[in-house]
């Protein structure tokens, strides 16, 4: 057999591999061949690959979508694996980033996908390259700074995201469509004051209601990418599955002809004026020192209380103390700034502050 035989035969074998392996998704009507072959020729981005990343990458792959890329600062702890279903013991005995660890269990998954995978902190500095090229933007990050920066990212560039979030047994997400649909700023205009909302470090979370908001917000990739958008539900999708509770409130008039980001175009987290939590390593302590991007009061009392549950706590008027695992403490002032004691790693500093603190 020549060498355009071979290279035929190749190709035909590829194809007829590709129409077996999606069979069942290109049977479901609103998909077909033609809806496959555009997931095939999409791009999206995963901001985030813990417990809603996790999900949400191995659904994208696993349905065809030929580009992902995988973004994630942190590295896999023990903690992670009642929820963060891609990864495994061995992942955390091996000290793997997320991101690395994740490509390589999604590239078992479907070896014509391309997997690319990104060991970084999404910023305003880096933002245009990490996003560069996608064609959907899906959160699975845990703090509100990523998600405004992401916000601002879509409406400037009019990219479509969608948004999630799950903790204790409760979760929402909503697709914001620029030019379309309310971004989240037109809902959310400002982050909430850090220690005010809870946190899975200080409410718990059950790994159920991150599967399924997750799932939803791949199917709304899933429709975006292969020409579905009319199908995309276009509300805020709010599910309580302890008690049995699933809410989608319209957005379909929120839209806010005043908001900062799709009203005026003032792009302040991507600008870098609202940048997130700045962090520094303190020369020969052994501590990293956080500081919130704006200015924020905390009652460090009602917090105390709320984080009896996480360690041993001790707080006055001045400061908050809190023993975590590890050796690690956290020292919070009323003004949201923070001390990590027992690491010099800012990236862990920074998921620390998240977890507890929200942002």
């Amino acid at each position: 057999m020549n060498h355009d035989k071979l290279a035929a035969s190749a190709i035909e074998l590829a194809a007829s591999s590709s129409v077996s392996r999606y069979a069942r998704q290109i049977r479901f009507a609103p998909v077909g061949e033609k809806g496959q072959q555009a997931l095939g020729e999409s791009r999206a981005a995963v901001v985030g690959m813990g417990a809603l990343g996790s999900v949400i990458a191995q659904h994208l792959v696993r349905s065809g979508v030929g580009f992902v890329r995988v973004i994630d600062r942190d590295i896999i702890e023990w903690s992670n694996l009642q929820r963060q279903m891609l990864y495994t013991e061995q992942d955390v005995r091996a000290l793997l980033p997320k991101a690395e660890a994740a490509a390589n269990h999604l590239r078992e998954m479907n070896s014509s996908v391309t997997v690319e995978a990104c060991v970084a902190d999404l910023t305003a500095a880096n933002i245009d390259e990490l996003l560069d090229g996608v064609h959907v933007i899906i959160d699975g990050s845990d703090n509100f700074s990523v998600r405004y920066l992401i916000n601002d990212y879509s409406v400037k560039h009019h990219i479509p995201w969608i948004y999630g979030g799950a903790v204790g047994a409760s979760g929402m997400t909503m697709t914001v469509i620029p030019g379309e649909t309310p971004c989240y700023r037109c809902l959310f205009n400002e982050p909430p004051a850090p220690g005010t909302t809870d946190t899975c470090e200080t409410a718990g979370v059950i790994s159920p209601i991150v599967d399924i908001i997750a799932s939803l917000q791949s199917a709304e990739a899933i429709k975006l990418l292969s020409g579905n958008s009319q199908a995309l539900h276009r509300t805020l999708f709010q599910v309580d599955l302890w008690n049995h509770a699933w809410l989608p409130v319209s957005v379909a008039n929120a839209r806010r002809n005043d908001c900062d980001c799709c009203g005026h175009a003032r792009f302040e987290y991507l600008n870098g004026q609202s940048s997130g939590p700045a962090a520094a390593a303190l020369c020969g302590r052994n501590s990293v020192q956080i500081s919130p991007s704006y200015p924020v009061s905390i009652q460090l009392d009602e917090l105390a209380a709320r984080l009896q549950p996480v360690g041993r706590v001790t707080a006055n008027r001045f400061l908050l103390r809190l023993v975590l695992k590890d050796e690690l403490t956290f020292v919070l002032f009323s003004d949201g700034r923070a001390i990590i004691q027992g690491t010099d790693q800012i990236t862990k500093a920074r998921s620390i502050y998240a977890e507890i603190l929200g942002d």
